[in-house]
């Protein structure tokens, strides 16, 4: 859905009609609110917000699941490192101190 020029509406004209405007966006339409001529906040129906929060989460679970693919593919291959020679690695190319093992 593409937002028309009739859709962009300046602060103090959107305080004046807001309730115009909510009745409006529950109808599927959104309204982009301006300050100073610039886009400043968006109106949307909430339960399209919270699709889109919905999107969001299920973007940042795949993203996950594709790391851990990744990761699994990276065992699977023998590119694995032990935990404690990484970090030792690591604090010395940043030059802190290697934590002192204990046994």
């Amino acid at each position: 859905m593409g937002i028309a020029a009739s859709d962009v509406i300046p602060l103090s004209q959107a305080r004046a009609n807001l309730s115009e405007l909510a009745d409006q966006v529950k109808t599927g339409v959104e309204k982009i609110i301006t300050k100073n001529g610039e886009s400043y906040v968006a109106l949307i129906d909430a339960q399209r917000l919270d699709y889109y929060h919905q999107l969001e989460r299920e973007r940042i679970h795949l993203l996950l699941i594709d790391d851990a693919s990744r990761g699994l593919a990276d065992v699977t291959a023998g590119k694995v490192k032990d935990a404690r020679t990484a970090l030792a690695a690591f604090k010395r190319r940043r030059g802190l101190p290697a934590a002192k093992t204990v046994g």
